[in-house]
């Protein structure tokens, strides 16, 4: 047998290499498959056994894991380092199978239910965030606690007003306990239908009577219905909807009512409620000119005007009715962003020019132009006006440049709008473009309360002409609610085509409770202790029981003029916050929230004049006007004569 065939791993003699370790090509393959395998085997028991990570840290990074070891010593050994893994892996394995049950829970859900989801975790995720480092309402900064003086009064001593004071409260009783027993949550009370009514005016906030009368409760001594009040507060005012509000009726209902529960009781909640509020109200100032949109939605911080308000304008009313409430916000939270807000409002007026002095309701927030030159006191236009005066009092009369757009402002609608009728009336009509309209709303009847409340503020030569002019202004509101069937006064009255103080279009007949009548006759009591302004005040507490109280509260009506009352079914919360509470004013002593001490805002929450450097000085006594009649002074029923002046302050 050939040498060659025994040996088969020997070159052959044609191979140039005769050496005996060389390899024929077949043999080279198998060789290398059975390498390749080998690695296979390998690389796959260290990527895919269960305890693949730590093999791979001993095969691959075995000095570096040496080395650790020779740092932290030899006492943290192998038993406790198999145990941490152990639990790591134990723990990816339920975090993997959690995750595994939501994705399957959510792939079950319907699609507006996953996206509703995500919205609640990313609130979640912002007030977590809120909580870390952010404005939290909840650590908000120390402040001292005074109450201003005249917080609760006395007994009258004049029998008859302790009477009719006492009465003024059974109807407070009455409305909050049909309110509570009704429609306790809701904004407001429908009386007939006994049920709750919400305006959309508040989105989808809730207990706008409850907010709008803790202090008219508190004012009244009603302290059981105030705690009930303050507990449903605590637990379930929520500002935190999805949903669009007017800023303005916010700002002067809730903002300003938990702000006058605040400093009547000293109850943090309250103090706490409205600065979340305030501060979810802000966003309504993102306007190229710094001039709030009317409507707001407190989630999303998008705002908008009313679409009817001349081309998107902002209404004077709206954005001007915020100074005292913020000025207040800033002053407990210790943010200055409210008071910026609100004076930078005044900074775009004062660059305007003001048509004949008047300022125009309408002004777009994007151009920082007026909008259509209609000028009122009335809707639209009113409590601009009012808060001048009183941000220049509540400012301790520091603010100069409040008083001096106040006292033009008067001067202004004294010289374009003010008139008297042939009978002998006063009113203030309404400007459009130059044009007057005779007409007389129920809302402009505030003016006389403003302009006896800031006579004592005007040039010497002016005080006693503001006096006249706020008597007057009472007497012809008055005169509205004397010449109706009810003895309501109806929501606008004209002197024109013969009539006066009258009523003459069927959408300005309707009565719903409002307070402005009884506003200014409170506020000529203080000024002038004249009877007739408590007659006057009692015809109307006569007349609203008769008329407009149900079984279930007290309703507005739809005509005055019919002999018979039709009631729309409301009981406004501004009836508690505002009617009732200056009917009460109206029948308490003048100690009772003294006007040295205290400012209302437009829905007759009292606030208190920020002092600057010191406290709270003695009650001082208001300024008594003595009124000259002619040959005889005006009887407790009968108006003053036309002649009637004031003479001097006591």
């Amino acid at each position: 047998m050939p040498v060659a065939t025994l040996l088969p791993f020997t070159a052959t003699p044609n191979r140039k290499s005769a050496s005996p370790t060389s390899f024929r090509l077949t043999e080279k393959f198998i060789l290398l498959l059975v390498f390749s395998a080998f690695i296979t085997l390998c690389f796959g028991a260290i990527f895919f056994l269960p305890d693949s990570s730590k093999l791979l840290s001993g095969v691959f990074f075995h000095s570096s894991a040496v080395e650790t070891n020779t740092r932290i010593g030899p006492d943290s050994g192998d038993p406790g380092s198999a145990g941490n893994d152990e639990r790591v892996l134990a723990k990816i394995r339920k975090d993997h199978e959690k995750a595994l049950l939501e994705a399957k829970d959510t792939l079950q859900k319907r699609p507006d239910e996953i996206k509703q989801d995500i919205l609640n975790d990313k609130d979640k995720v912002a007030k977590e965030s809120l909580g870390q480092g952010g404005n939290d309402v909840n650590s908000l900064p120390f402040v001292e606690y005074h109450r201003p003086p005249g917080a609760t009064g006395h007994e009258p001593e004049d029998p008859v007003a302790k009477e009719r004071r006492a009465k003024i409260k059974e109807m407070m009783k009455h409305a909050w306990g049909s309110y509570r027993r009704y429609a306790w949550g809701s904004n407001e009370l429908r009386p007939v239908s006994k049920q709750g009514h919400s305006s959309n005016l508040f989105g989808s906030i809730k207990g706008a009577t409850i907010v709008d009368a803790l202090d008219t409760l508190y004012i009244m001594e009603m302290f059981e219905e105030f705690d009930a009040a303050t507990e449903w507060v605590e637990k379930n005012l929520d500002f935190n909807v999805n949903a669009e509000v007017s800023v303005f009726e916010v700002n002067i209902r809730f903002v300003g009512g938990l702000l006058s529960a605040y400093y009547l009781s000293g109850k943090e909640v309250y103090r706490r409620k409205a600065v979340e509020l305030g501060e979810k109200l802000l966003p309504a100032f993102k306007t190229p000119t710094g001039i709030p949109w009317a409507l707001l939605n407190l989630k999303s911080g998008i705002g908008r005007n009313w679409p009817w308000a001349s081309g998107g304008s902002s209404i004077l009313a709206e954005y001007g009715t915020l100074h005292l409430e913020f000025m207040h916000l800033s002053k407990l939270s210790g943010n200055p962003d409210f008071a910026q807000k609100v004076m930078n409002i005044r900074k775009v007026l004062n660059r305007l020019d003001k048509p004949q002095g008047l300022y125009p309701n309408y002004l777009n927030p994007n151009s920082g132009q007026w909008g259509q030159h209609h000028v009122s006191v009335g809707g639209l236009g009113d409590s601009f006006y009012e808060y001048l005066l009183k941000a220049w009092l509540m400012s301790d009369k520091t603010d100069e440049e409040g008083k001096k757009m106040y006292y033009d402002a008067l001067q202004a609608i004294e010289t374009n709008l003010m008139r008297k009728s042939s009978g002998g009336l006063t009113y203030i009509a309404e400007w459009k473009g130059g044009l007057l309209e005779h007409k007389m709303g129920h809302l402009t009847c505030f003016a006389g309360g403003m302009m006896a409340l800031g006579a004592d503020g005007a040039p010497s030569d002016k005080t006693g002409h503001q006096m006249e002019q706020a008597a007057e202004i009472a007497r012809t509101c008055h005169e509205s609610y004397a010449r109706t069937a009810l003895k309501l006064g109806p929501e606008a009255f004209r002197f024109d085509g013969g009539v006066e103080a009258i009523a003459t279009r069927q959408n300005e007949k309707y009565f719903i409770l409002r307070p402005e009548v009884i506003e200014t006759y409170m506020y000529m009591w203080r000024f002038t202790h004249d009877p007739k302004y408590r007659e006057w005040g009692w015809e109307a507490v006569q007349a609203l029981e008769q008329h407009c109280k149900v079984e279930g509260g007290y309703s507005g009506v739809r005509d005055v003029y019919a002999s018979t009352p039709n009631h729309d079914d409301v009981q406004q919360s501004f009836y508690l916050a505002e009617t009732l509470k200056y009917l009460y004013l109206l029948f308490s002593d003048d100690d009772h929230l003294p006007f040295d001490h205290w400012v209302f805002n437009t829905e007759a929450h009292p606030l208190p004049v920020i002092r600057k450097d010191k406290t709270d000085i003695p009650n001082e006594p208001t300024r008594l006007w003595v009124f000259l009649c002619g040959a005889a002074a005006s009887s407790r029923l009968r108006p003053p004569a036309p002649a009637c002046r004031i003479v001097s302050p006591l």
